[in-house]
């Protein structure tokens, strides 16, 4: 009768250990992927910051492309004669 007992608690020690090894595996797996994603997002995140950075720059440009453009338009209607 006794070692009946002690099979039976040996099966729910060894199942309980089973259980535990189990859910930190899961865990182990769980953050290794979070980990992943979160790496994901920093790359593209900084390469969004790298595309609007060459945005801004590249509509500075056009902008004063443009102002400088109109600075001399008074000039030349100036001298239009039609």
């Amino acid at each position: 009768m006794l070692s009946v007992i002690n099979t039976k608690l040996l099966i729910i020690v060894l199942a309980a250990l089973a259980a535990i090894g189990s859910a930190v595996v899961y865990q182990r797996h769980e953050s290794a992927k979070a980990t992943a994603i979160l790496l994901q997002q920093q790359r593209e995140a900084e390469e969004q910051k790298a595309r609007d950075e060459a945005f801004r720059k590249r509509v500075e440009q056009d902008r004063e492309r443009h102002n400088s453009a109109a600075v001399h338009e008074g000039k030349t209607w100036k001298t239009y004669v039609p």
